[in-house]
Parts: C-alpha cells; structure tokens; sequence
C-alpha cells in the first residue's frame, strides 16, 4: 500500500491524523494532491457546506464556534476550514481571534483546520476545495468554510458552499462596500451581528432594501437575522434558517432533475413520432424503398441516404 492510499483510507475511516496530513497535502500541492483527490472523490458529496463570509471584524469566528457547539448538540459531526491571511515572514496562516474556536478541537466530532490565502485573491485558498473536499469524505455531517474578509473576491466562496452566510456588524462603514462587490448576490442567509450595539436594526434595515434593489427573481427569499455570537443570542435560529435551506436546495435539485428526466423523456417521444411519421410518408411516396435500394446495391451510405430524403421532404414542406 502506497503512503497516499495509506493517508485516503484513514480519512475515509475518520482517523484526524491522516485527515491532518491529507489537507496539508493538498495545501502544499504536492506532486501527490490529485491522486489523493482522486481516491477519495467517490467518498464526497454528503456534507452540507456551509461558507461564512463578511468584513473583518464583523465577529466571524466567534459566531462559528457558537455554531459548532448548536451542531455538536445536534450530533453532528463537523469540520472547519478557516482561511487566514498569510504571513508575510511565515506563509503561515494569522491565527487571529480563533482562539476560543480552537478549544473546540478537543472534541473528537470536531476538526478545525487554518489555512493560509498564499496570496491567492479570492478571499479562499487554492486549496479551499480539495481540504473540504478531505473533511466531507472523512463523514464530516456540517463543513464550515470561514472567508478572509477581503471585500470584492469573498464572492469566490459561492463556488465551495452550498449555503453561503453574509455577515455585517454595525458602525464598521463597510455594509455599502459589500454590497458594491457583489456579496449581495451571493448571499442565502445575512446576519447582523453585535445587534446590541447601536444602529443594528438601521443596519439591517439598509440590507434589506438592499436585497429588494437587487430585485431578483429567487426562489429562495435571503432573510436578515440578528445575532450577538458572543452570548449566542440568535445564534440558534441562523443554525435553523441554514438547515432551512439545505432543504429548500435539496427540493430544488431534485426538482430540477425531475424537470431534466421529463424534458429527455419528451424529446425521445416526440423523436420516435416523428420518425415514424416521415418514414409513413416516404414509404407511401415510394422513396423510401429507392433510396433503401442503392444503399443495398452500396451506392449510397445510410447516413447520406437520410439526409437526402429529409432535406427533400423538408424543402418540399417548405
């Protein structure tokens, strides 16, 4: 067994050693990352995703940790990746305020992971995708994607997450250029946090005029809630509305396929009607019985030979 087989199937068991090791892999981006990818792709796709994103200082992590803890009491297992600035005398991640997130690390239904933006603009790390990709096939239940607050490129996080979670704190000034770099139209849920600091209802009075100026037809109407993470005031209630919409996802996906498996099997009906009615006509024209006859005597391929009788039949329809 080579080492990276030896790394997938302890990830694949849950083992956070292994599951350490591959996310610093595909970090790295070694020689090894896609054959890494590669052994446990069949193993994803079960976790709900969930991407955190907002200015800094809008108390991202804080509200995190109190969302572990509303899963963990749920008995879901969850899994964390939050992506840092890098340093620029390290290439490490800024472990910022996650200190009180990473006490969390002690349970063993629980894997936090900091990872450095390496400079990428995106307001995600190249390797964002591969490492979540590592904790959905360790069984990871919830996969919480943690941006840098980076302005215009955190849209990048709608590519990663199957809910994206906007959060804003009142009296940072930095609502209207959010809202300029397009995270508006990203958003499934948005949270004003700190809301016992004054202003926070204007704040979440401007979000959603806002939403209503954007004025897209959505199935899902993006609501505005307000928290304080640090007591964890209303903090349940945004775990509800992201369970809310993983259901409302889950309908629409399936919603979607049944309008696809619908649509192909129209076409394949009204394929066959048609066939049979061109080849009705040609057969009572006697063209049909011409034509068969040269591709018989292999003066006519098939293919040609049905171009020409469409192209006649059609042209004369015309």
């Amino acid at each position: 067994m080579t080492r990276i087989q030896e790394i997938a199937r302890g990830v694949l068991a849950g083992d956070r050693r292994s599951i350490a090791r591959a996310i610093t892999i595909v970090e790295n981006n070694t020689a090894e990352t896609q054959k890494l990818i590669t052994s446990i792709y069949p193993h994803t796709g079960k976790a709900h995703i969930i991407g955190i994103t907002g200015p800094g200082g809008s108390g991202k992590s804080t509200l995190i940790e109190k969302m572990i803890r509303k899963y963990r009491q749920k008995d879901n297992t969850v899994g964390v990746v939050a992506v840092d600035p890098t340093s620029p005398f390290t290439g490490g991640a800024f472990l910022g305020d996650r200190i009180r997130m990473q006490q969390l690390s002690t349970d063993q239904g629980v894997f936090i992971r900091s990872m450095a933006t390496r400079n990428y603009r995106g307001g995600i790390a190249k390797a964002t995708r591969d490492a979540v990709k590592v904790l959905d096939a360790a069984g990871k239940d919830i996969v919480i994607v943690e941006t840098v607050g980076a302005g215009q490129s955190e849209v990048e996080i709608i590519k990663v997450a199957k809910t994206v979670v906007v959060l804003f704190a009142p009296g940072l000034g930095d609502e209207i250029q959010a809202i300029k770099a397009g995270i508006m139209e990203i958003g499934d849920i948005f949270v004003v946090n700190k809301a016992d600091r004054e202003n926070a209802n204007k704040a979440v009075m401007d979000i959603q005029a806002m939403l209503q100026l954007n004025n897209k037809k959505r199935a899902w109407k993006p609501p505005v809630m307000k928290t304080v993470a640090l007591t964890g005031e209303g903090v349940p209630k945004v775990v509800e509305k992201i369970d809310e919409h993983r259901l409302f996802s889950e309908k629409e996906l399936e919603r979607r396929r049944s309008r696809d498996k619908a649509e192909a099997e129209l076409v394949e009906a009204i394929k066959e009607n048609v066939a049979s009615l061109i080849i009705e006509e040609l057969k009572k024209e006697g063209k049909f019985e011409e034509l068969l006859q040269k591709i018989l005597e292999k003066e006519m391929d098939p293919t040609y030979a049905a171009e020409k009788l469409l192209n006649e039949k059609f042209r004369k329809q015309v």
